[in-house]
């Protein structure tokens, strides 16, 4: 069951930040910034789905710490992603919800290895 949950949110992180490439180029987009092109009407929007990200991580047993660490990647995202055209140029690079995945999956990890200790 975690792991079905796992693979929910790694496609929905990848669906928000990396679905997408621009041909010829190794840059990768989703939905995030796709809907930050209107400016903060979109970036309102995605920032629903990057909650669920991290009300999840948080039912699965993240630590404060982790659940900081993404707030504060999300809180960037739409504080900077706000700005138009410096916010979508940052959505192309900084990509929260990877970033929080990936936390996410390294808390994870590090919980599975101290219950094999």
């Amino acid at each position: 069951m975690v792991h079905a949950e796992i693979e929910r949110l790694d496609r929905l992180s990848s669906l928000l930040d990396s679905k997408y490439r621009i041909p010829g180029t190794p840059i990768r987009f989703g939905w995030d910034t796709i809907a930050g092109l209107v400016p903060v009407i979109g970036d309102v929007a995605t920032l629903g789905p990057s909650v669920y990200l991290i009300y999840r991580a948080h039912a699965l047993g993240a630590r404060k710490r982790t659940i900081g660490r993404m707030l504060v990647n999300s809180g960037l995202d739409f504080t900077i992603g706000a700005v138009p055209l410096l916010g979508d140029v940052f959505d192309l690079v900084f990509k929260a919800n990877n970033r929080n995945f990936a936390l996410l999956r390294a808390e994870l990890g590090r919980e599975t290895k101290m219950a094999q200790s």
